[in-house]
């Protein structure tokens, strides 16, 4: 599959917004964004006035860069979320909000997006007691997020709980241990994403 390898505090300042993809790092004088916030590239200066398409892509391309999913993967989104009853963007951030890597980061056990899915590839988190290696896994209200129970787990969770000072969000309860273990208590809504976000433009866009 292919990913993005290069540097990933581009993506911030392309979007002109802090996407938190460093971890704790977006949290310090480090964080290159507040640094530097023009784009990246050559030229380097704003034009004044983004046309109604770029308003749009932009909006959608900041979101997938947050949750890390590719284009095909955000069109699966969109198509499952227009066939949900409910508003269609909110169905989508909900969707999106619902992954497992994103989950495990929210919930403290990773320092970041790409960090937890890792994790979840490896084999290092559990979902109602049995292993779940898909990152792309939705949860559902009433799962229980927890770690496997051997020293390399437990030992590289403990050490991103001890360096996240962020809060849980209300839909999460956090359980610290050991083992430490999530539940969700209710699906997540768009309001519970952690950066902000405008739905109605990314359905604008997609229903072209």
């Amino acid at each position: 599959m292919a990913r993005y390898t290069g540097p990933v505090c581009r993506k911030c300042r392309r979007e002109g917004a802090k996407l938190f993809l460093k971890g704790t790092r977006c949290e310090t004088d480090k964080c290159a964004f507040e640094r530097r916030q023009n784009p990246p590239g050559m030229n380097t200066f704003r034009r004044g006035k983004q046309t109604d398409y770029a308003i749009h892509l932009r909006e959608k391309q900041k979101v997938k860069q947050f949750y890390g999913v590719l284009e095909s993967q955000f069109r699966r989104y969109y198509a499952r979320a227009e066939r949900t009853k409910g508003n269609t963007g909110k169905v989508l951030m909900s969707l999106l909000e619902r992954r497992l890597d994103n989950i495990v980061h929210r919930l403290g056990f990773a320092l970041s997006t790409a960090q937890a899915r890792q994790m979840v590839t490896h084999g290092h988190i559990l979902v109602n007691g049995r292993r779940v290696d898909v990152p792309s896994y939705l949860v559902r209200a009433g799962d229980v997020i927890g770690v496997k129970n051997r020293p390399k787990s437990l030992q590289w969770v403990q050490a991103c709980l001890a360096e996240v000072s962020r809060e849980v969000p209300d839909f999460l309860s956090r359980v610290d241990g050991p083992p430490p273990e999530g539940h969700v208590l209710r699906l997540p809504e768009a309001e519970d994403v952690s950066i902000p976000v405008q739905p109605q433009l990314i359905v604008e866009l997609c229903s072209k």
